[in-house]
């Protein structure tokens, strides 16, 4: 290693900050006008980062100029206003910088004896977090990197406490023997819900499902026929936001008929549970405070840089019970302070408290609730623009952010086959940048507004786009 290679003088450190400053600044002004996906092929865009090990280190200046310009080259602009592709946010700037502050100061936030600030930052972000979102305010609470972390560790409490209930302690004496657990969800619930039963060791073949409406959403009434079979542990996971149509399961009739039965409630609310800080909007979480656990994405809606998810339980004990672990080496705190790793499954991490406290405190309770208005109402706007087109049709009413479309020709035995053209197209037009799916058995493209900074010009711009690339499609 070299002087060249590594320079530890705060002047060279100033300059190369300077210099990705410069750089990073650069990117941020062209976001509104920047084309949405890069135009180079996967292997073009591998080659600018590839190449054989470098045998010996190269200056860290040149080493950021270059970084700078692949990534100028080959990222997605998926922090501007016209990316509508999986529930994306952006970062609103206040959480940007205080993020860059966070990889400065380079805290592990694991431990309060490692870093009391983060520690301390989290404990405010809790507070705030679960007043905005109206959950009872003794909850625990983790910090993760997603939502399918956070449904993991939600469901890691929710399968110890309804074990403790059968007198099992899963911690201490795993699965095997155990009363078996079984898991109701709605037929379109969320793949990350899969993905933490399997890694908890429940396994996928435990779920029943439960039938789901023509807006996705569970069906209350056959649940109640389902759970009335159902003997012994029992978690229900209702969904709060489908990632197709963004409509909410009735929470408040699910929280009832699991109530019969002691079942434990999950909400996995990805970016809908965000609903709940907007006054004209929390309608939708009718019962919400009534579930046992909930889980959400602070770098969807709250736009603040990955990777920030949260999961919280209502029974602290149970949440702490699932998570929290000891070792001799682990100085832990003698003046009741939080401790982060005893809510999430993680020991050593980035501090994400940091972005979440600017975030909330640069919006307030009044701004966040702003921001999902303005999204949900330009996911509106779009859908009713698109409309107006002959032979194209918004597949479910538009309850949230999310708008659905399918696109039909002179062929009806062919619309799956335009709609995945439209798709394409508009992805290589490069204006904006949508994702395709199929629901409840047919192709659909999937429109979601979830960046603070979507204006009705952007969507008016995407709209046209997207009338363009059918039109040509289905001539």
């Amino acid at each position: 290693m070299t002087d060249e290679s590594l320079s530890s003088s705060s002047a060279g450190v100033a300059a190369l900050l300077t210099q990705a400053r410069d750089a990073a600044v650069k990117y941020l002004e062209s976001l509104p006008e920047r084309p949405v996906f890069p135009a180079p092929s996967f292997e073009a865009i591998r080659n600018l980062y590839g190449g054989a090990l470098p045998e010996t280190g190269r200056p860290a200046a040149e080493v950021v100029r270059d970084l700078a310009a692949a990534g100028e080259a080959s990222v997605v602009a998926s922090a501007g206003p016209r990316y509508f592709g999986y529930v994306i946010g952006g970062s609103i700037p206040a959480a940007l910088a205080a993020d860059w502050l966070t990889s400065t100061w380079d805290q592990n936030a694991g431990l309060w004896s490692a870093t009391p600030a983060a520690s301390a930052v989290e404990e405010v972000v809790v507070r705030w977090i679960l007043d905005l979102l109206g959950l009872p305010p003794a909850s625990g609470v983790g910090i993760v990197t997603g939502c399918q972390m956070a449904n993991f560790t939600c469901l890691a409490a929710a399968r110890h406490g309804v074990l403790r209930r059968a007198g099992w302690n899963v911690e201490a004496d795993g699965l095997a023997g155990a009363p078996r657990i079984q898991v109701v969800a709605g037929a379109e619930a969320h793949v990350t819900i899969h993905g933490a039963l399997r890694m908890l060791g429940l396994g996928t073949s435990s779920i029943i499902s439960v039938p789901s409406d023509a807006q996705g959403r569970m069906v209350a009434g056959e649940l109640v026929k389902t759970l009335a079979g159902l003997e012994g542990p029992v978690i229900v996971c209702a969904q709060a936001g489908n990632v197709n149509t963004g409509s909410f399961d009735p929470i408040e009739e699910i929280v009832r008929a699991a109530e019969t039965k002691k079942a434990w409630v999950h909400v996995d609310g990805a970016f809908g549970l965000w609903a709940a800080a907007s006054p004209k909007r929390k309608h939708l979480l009718r019962g919400i405070a009534g579930a046992d656990s909930w889980a959400t994405d602070a770098h969807k809606w709250l736009n603040v840089p990955y990777d920030s998810g949260i999961a919280i339980v209502k029974s602290a004990e149970d949440h702490f019970g699932a998570m929290s672990l000891k070792a001799d080496y682990i100085e832990k705190s003698v003046n009741e302070s939080r401790e982060p790793l005893d809510w999430v499954p993680e020991f050593s991490r980035r501090g994400r408290g940091f972005a979440l406290w600017a975030a909330i405190r640069n919006l307030g309770r009044s701004g966040i609730a702003e921001m999902i208005d303005r999204g949900a109402d330009l996911a509106k706007f779009a859908a009713e623009k698109l409309s107006k087109e002959a032979g194209v049709e918004i597949l479910a009413e538009i309850v949230l952010n999310q708008a659905l479309i399918r696109f039909h020709g002179k062929n009806a035995e062919k619309d799956d086959e335009l709609t995945r053209e439209v798709v394409r197209r508009v992805q290589e037009d490069r204006v904006c940048w949508l994702s395709g799916t199929r629901w409840q058995g047919k192709e659909a493209m999937r429109f979601s507004v979830c960046n603070w900074s979507t204006t009705e010009k952007d969507v008016e711009r995407s709209v046209e786009s997207i009338l363009k690339c059918y039109r040509a499609a289905r001539g």
